[in-house]
């Protein structure tokens, strides 16, 4: 009974897939947290360029790690506002967790996310709610929703570090 109420209040805090007044509050809250480096390493907070106003607009996401790779997911689909900007951006962002790291973001292919969508909700309780399969569903249940939510990768333009021989 407790996961059903859970589910259905922070469905309410996205309803139609915009967050409500107190969301917006609460991602304001955890985006300075996240930023601030308070939190497990893959708490981070996204800068992105909004793409109607130029001001640097900052959420809260959590990075899914999967094949030696970091993700970033849009646990409300598509058509997200941080979604449009990094887009927008030609993928260029900052992530900020204690430091601030310039990345850029690519999409990933469809057929690519089921692993990635899989291993996000395994670390993103909060998005649960949002995404209509079950954590430990299949892949081929998280190949059916793939096409709707968004997947990005991590990249870096800093070289890769020198190895010590």
């Amino acid at each position: 009974m407790r996961t059903g109420l859970w589910r259905r209040q922070v469905r309410w805090l996205y309803r139609d897939g915009r967050p409500n007044r107190l969301a917006r509050v609460l991602n304001g809250l955890a985006a300075r947290q996240h930023g601030a480096g308070l939190g497990p390493r893959n708490w981070v907070t996204l800068e992105v360029r909004g793409r109607r106003t130029g001001r640097t607009v900052a959420l809260p996401l959590v990075v899914a790690d999967h094949e030696g790779e970091r993700y970033l997911v849009s646990m409300l689909g598509d058509q997200v506002n941080w979604v449009a900007n990094v887009r927008a951006a030609g993928g260029r962002a900052v992530l900020r967790h204690g430091g601030r790291e310039p990345v850029r973001l690519v999409e990933v292919d469809v057929a690519d996310r089921p692993p990635i969508l899989r291993r996000h909700l395994a670390l993103a309780p909060g998005a649960r709610p949002h995404v209509p399969v079950d954590r430990h569903a299949p892949l081929a249940e998280f190949a059916r929703v793939a096409p709707g939510i968004p997947v990005f990768r991590i990249s870096t333009d800093r070289p890769a570090p020198e190895k010590a021989e």
